[in-house]
């Protein structure tokens, strides 16, 4: 098998929403086709399938659904025989913030299937934004979303976890794109010792750090990385590293050449947004970005949005 056989590439569209209404967690049993009315047709991710919904059982609330592939999710988490590795759904519960998609309820389908209920946020997600270079859309609205962006990280990394998949796939905007919020957790993993040993290679291979593409430990710093590379990419439409190869042999670059200075394509953009979005960058992680305080703290002075 090549070096990246096993690397978990996510869906380019996904979708989910704003409503409110009550945890319920750890449902069993039950009948999805009979409780939600299907709005929308299914996505297919790589470890699940998710679709727009009424949800019968709360007053026809608009919700979005999400089905995991249980031989993938199970493939996926045999990785950590052994460590009680909570599921998606258990940890996604745990995550209130206004910057991160809401959970209402996990559970397990009468087909012996894990879903998820989510709110729903009727607006483009940050990879179909940057995808069609909708800079007249974008125009003013960036440092916002960085913002928001990384105050979703920061929080995330404060509840003790590590996403393991930050990319412009796992932000979605409101309609507006006043607000954008984290999305799935399918990968992410407790920040322990044993949770953060080499070897697990996952992730979006162009978004990826190098100590996951080269099978080193890991900690809190590769989401730093990933969401350095995530806002370069907003900012430009470009990525750091320019290449035809598109496939996880495209992440063995992360540290073998230099990203181009995103100064060198967005001349006009603050320097101190730019000099942070390139300080999270750095493929040594002990010379990165420590954490998500100092890169909000740095960015702090930025006053024009680009």
């Amino acid at each position: 098998m090549g070096i990246f056989d096993n690397l978990f590439k996510r869906s380019d569209s996904k979708t989910g929403g704003s409503t409110s209404g009550s945890k319920v967690a750890g449902s069993k049993g039950v009948d999805i086709e009979a409780r939600f009315e299907r709005l929308r047709s299914a996505i297919s991710g790589t470890m699940s399938n998710f679709y727009v919904a009424k949800d019968r059982v709360h007053g026809d609330r608009i919700v979005g659904v999400k089905l995991c592939d249980m031989e993938k999710v199970e493939f996926f988490e045999s990785r950590f025989k052994g460590l009680k590795k909570p599921s998606e759904g258990e940890i996604a519960i745990q995550l209130n913030h206004p910057n991160i998609v809401k959970t209402f309820e996990y559970g397990t389908s009468n087909k012996g299937q894990q879903f998820l209920v989510m709110e729903f946020i009727d607006g483009p997600g940050l990879q179909q934004l940057i995808m069609e270079r909708e800079e007249e859309k974008l125009r003013g609205r960036r440092l916002s979303m960085i913002v928001q962006m990384a105050e979703a990280l920061l929080y995330v990394h404060r509840k003790e976890f590590i996403h393991r998949d930050i990319c412009p796939r796992n932000y979605m905007a409101s309609a507006d794109l006043e607000t954008i919020k984290m999305i799935d957790f399918g990968l992410t993993l407790p920040a322990t010792r044993a949770f953060m040993a080499p070897g697990n290679r996952t992730g979006t291979p162009l978004y990826m750090s190098p100590e996951i593409v080269r099978r080193r430990a890991t900690d809190h710093r590769v989401d730093i990385f990933s969401f350095a590379v995530t806002c370069y990419h907003l900012i430009t439409f470009e990525l750091p590293w320019q290449m035809s190869d598109t496939t996880g042999r495209a992440a063995l670059h992360h540290d073998t050449s230099p990203p181009r200075d995103i100064m060198e394509l967005c001349p006009h953009l603050d320097r101190n947004l730019g000099a942070a979005i390139m300080h999270a960058m750095i493929a040594n992680p002990d010379q990165r970005t420590q954490d998500m305080e100092t890169f909000l703290r740095q960015i702090r002075t930025v006053k024009i949005s680009p």
